[in-house]
């Protein structure tokens, strides 16, 4: 009988054996596939190791522009692939260190829950007993019903999991769907040297991104090439093409390669016949991430509230504490969201759209990021874009909206602001380093006029 039953190795799952193992409890964790879920071997690790690689070749190709130069760069795709593996392999392996430390008993099988009172896992012809389960069994590709796509898929048709594996660029890559996954691949893609087109059936990239941001993001990666479609969605796939609608006539683009990246949903099969709520296909949990059912809970993308890693490892916490006994939340209005493309989109909190629907009133202030002495030393010719949103009544920090350099690094502090209910007078006595892109937080906090 072990304490504690863990289903999926991924960010929340790993986290809350570790968390769970250190704290005292006989915890068992079972993952089919491996350690670090899809987070680590398929999604953020290696889709940043890619755009490391971007970064560095399109710096070494423009490095006149800072009075650098260089003979010659050149991709090599074959390359690339080959650190990332080594990059994944690595953290792998740190998370199966960890998890030994920790005493966690990891048994490398799919898992299946088999009963709720008691709780038993059926995993590898064994059934495994538990006084609590944490359910954290992620997420997969949604596949949309598009003509072509089922007959195509896995060979000229790839998710997130296969685009990320290409030894070799292809000519024309046409993306469906302009969420993160999308963005980051057809930015690592174009820069690699391919042709690349983004198909978004919104009208602007980004999902529920600053309108502001979009716009700009989009303006930007447009300059580096790609080709962006809002307002469009695809209606069929055949070999080496895309057909898709916009508000004129059908249009067919070249595709050598199709990028489905149009969302991902939760891994809930069985869940709904042992009693489990769902709501559009998500296990339903509350503020301390437990189910209807006592002593079963559910962690990162299954629960459908934030399909991020980050959140995964906050609910992973909770969860633990709240097994503990212990007293803890989850509270999302803090939670911060990344798009690592270049420039680099960072964002927190409430945007002026979701201000107007709420009926909430707001001040904004939008500033370039030319105001920060560092962005301009290390971005010559570029520009980016800071907002921030506060309360117009409480004077609070209501939303950040970063876009350039470091926005990824800088936007925890934001989160902090709006996490402690910060007012502005409060988060202007910060003291941000200087010189540093984060400081065009402190400028845009003194823009807004005193009440």
């Amino acid at each position: 009988m072990f304490d504690l039953l863990v289903i999926g190795g991924g960010p929340g799952g790993y986290l809350a054996a570790e968390r769970a193992a250190r704290a005292g409890l006989r915890v068992a964790l079972f993952e089919k596939e491996n350690l670090g879920g899809v987070c680590l071997n398929e999604g953020c690790i290696p889709s940043k190791t890619l755009l490391q690689a971007a970064k560095t070749y399109t710096h070494a190709l423009e490095a006149d522009r800072y009075g650098v130069s260089v003979a010659s760069a050149s991709l090599d795709q074959a390359a690339v692939i080959r650190r990332k593996n080594k990059v994944v392999r690595t953290l792998v392996n740190g998370v199966k260190s960890k998890l030994q430390k920790a005493g966690v008993t990891v048994i490398a099988q799919e898992a299946q829950l088999l009963s709720v009172a008691p709780f038993t896992v059926a995993a590898g012809g064994q059934t495994y007993e538990g006084k609590a389960v944490i359910l954290a069994t992620g997420s997969s590709p949604a596949i949309p019903p598009i003509p072509g796509v089922r007959e195509n898929l896995g060979k000229t048709v790839l998710t997130s999991r296969e685009i990320l594996d290409l030894t070799q660029v292809p000519k024309t890559l046409a993306v469906i769907g302009g969420g993160v996954i999308g963005l980051e691949m057809a930015a690592y893609y174009a820069a690699a040297g391919a042709k690349v087109t983004v198909v978004e059936m919104l009208s602007q990239v980004g999902g529920g991104m600053d309108n502001a941001l979009s716009a700009f993001l989009q303006k930007s990666l447009e300059a580096k090439g790609i080709r962006i479609l809002t307002g469009h969605r695809c209606l069929e796939i055949g070999p080496g093409r895309v057909t898709v609608q916009g508000p004129g006539t059908p249009q067919t683009l070249e595709a050598e390669l199709v990028l489905l990246a149009t969302g991902r949903r939760p891994n809930t099969q069985g869940l709904e016949a042992l009693g489990v709520t769902l709501s559009k296909g998500a296990v339903v949990t509350d503020s301390q991430c437990r189910t209807n059912i006592p002593g079963l809970y559910a962690v990162g993308d299954v629960n459908g509230h934030h399909m991020l890693a980050h959140t995964a490892y906050r609910e992973a916490e909770v969860a633990v504490a709240t097994l503990l006994g212990k007293k803890d939340a989850m509270r999302y209005h803090a939670n911060p969201a990344v798009i690592y493309t270049a420039p680099e989109v960072a964002w927190v909190g409430m945007t002026e759209e979701n201000c107007r629907q709420k009926g909430t009133e707001y001040e904004a202030v939008t500033l370039s990021m030319r105001y920060s002495g560092r962005f301009v030393a290390e971005n010559e010719g570029e520009d980016g874009l800071c907002k921030v949103i506060v309360d117009k009544k409480r004077r609070t920090v209501l939303g950040v909206h970063l876009l350039g350099s470091y926005a990824g690094e800088i936007i925890w502090g934001a989160a902090q602001m709006l996490e402690l209910h910060l007012r502005v007078s409060e988060a202007r006595q910060i003291i941000f380093p200087h010189p540093t892109v984060s400081e065009i937080l402190r400028e845009a906090l003194w823009e807004f006029p005193d009440p």
